[in-house]
């Protein structure tokens, strides 16, 4: 005698909601949270809307040519960042150089090598880092870098000097090649290595363990499973990483204003002396601005704040999305 199953309606095969009673701490805890998010928000708001208003008389002399002109001629009111812009770019561009692969190498081997000593050892070696101070940073690249990495400069100039960004015009002397954008760039480059390495090694350490048992039961290596698990599912993440640490360096204000030789033309030629950025320009003329020129600096530090805001809020959306998983192939 066979017995039929009953079907089960629809309504029944719903999963079960769970609620948990509220209590006075949970509510404390809670508003406690969302006040300290919104307080963010609204402080980040304050500083635009501070930005934005003392800029607004440089911005209303200058007009959208604020982001054309590549003078900085306050008596005149002929200025802009046309120059010291793609010269902060480049400088931060040159530290991503420097510190990306020895970032990315440091994650991988503190993720996925390192014995645990070893692993806490640079995990704190990696926190103090971040934690000295950018005029610690420019001493050091200013007395003890330059005058040592000058002569490793001009053999780049001499045997790569075809290429136009190695090129030095003002002749071999050795004061050419001093205060340079590839100097202030590797100093800004180790500012920047505990930002990624912390992010990537976070990044790289949610690899699921699931997965990384199956590439070994399939008979990979530790390095064949670090290539077709690890680096894949954290690829979203470092790529964020890299972003943040873009947007750092686009802001270091100190080193590069110790460290760089100002000058408001394009710099190019990353080996010769003579550079600038948003921030350098903010720090050196700040103290002799007032009236229209203090509002120049405004804006732009304006300029400098949203593109920051724009390249770490994409930062924030990438590494949010690789955390939710990864797709390993």
């Amino acid at each position: 005698m066979s017995v039929e199953a009953t079907p089960v309606a629809p309504a029944q095969d719903r999963p079960r909601r769970i609620k948990s009673a509220t209590t006075g701490g949970d509510k404390v805890f809670r508003g406690i949270l969302r006040a300290a998010g919104a307080s963010a928000l609204v402080i980040m708001l304050l500083i635009a809307v501070f930005l934005a208003v003392r800029s607004a008389d440089g911005l209303k002399h200058a007009g959208w040519s604020f982001l054309t002109r590549r003078e900085w001629v306050i008596a005149n009111a002929d200025f802009g960042i046309a120059a010291v812009l793609p010269s902060g770019i480049i400088i931060a561009l040159v530290a991503l150089l420097v510190a990306v692969p020895f970032s990315l190498a440091t994650a991988l081997f503190i993720s996925e090598y390192a014995p645990e000593s070893v692993r806490r050892f640079l995990i704190t070696l990696i926190d103090l880092m971040a934690a000295i101070p950018s005029i610690v940073y420019g001493l050091w690249g200013l007395f003890f870098m330059q005058p040592r990495i000058i002569g490793i400069t001009r053999w780049i100039a001499n045997h790569l000097g075809f290429i136009p960004i190695f090129k030095v015009s003002i002749g071999d002397n050795p004061s050419a090649y001093t205060s340079s954008t590839l100097i202030a760039g590797v100093v800004v480059g180790l500012m920047i290595i505990p930002i990624i390495t912390s992010l990537a090694r976070e990044v790289y350490s949610q690899a699921p363990q699931g997965e990384r048992e199956g590439a070994y039961a399939l008979g990979s290596t530790r390095w064949g499973m670090i290539r077709s698990v690890v680096i894949p599912y954290g690829k979203g993440g470092v790529i964020g990483a890299v972003m943040l640490g873009f947007g750092r360096a686009m802001g270091e204000t100190i080193t590069v204003a110790m460290i760089i030789s100002p000058i408001y033309t394009v710099a190019w030629h990353v080996l010769q002396s003579g550079g600038n950025s948003i921030s350098a320009l903010i720090a050196i003329k700040y103290a002799d601005s007032s009236g229209l020129g203090l509002s120049a600096l405004m804006a732009a530090g304006f300029v400098l704040f949203l593109i920051t805001l724009i390249v770490n809020a994409l930062a924030a959306v990438i590494i949010g999305r690789s955390r939710s998983g990864a797709q390993t192939g």
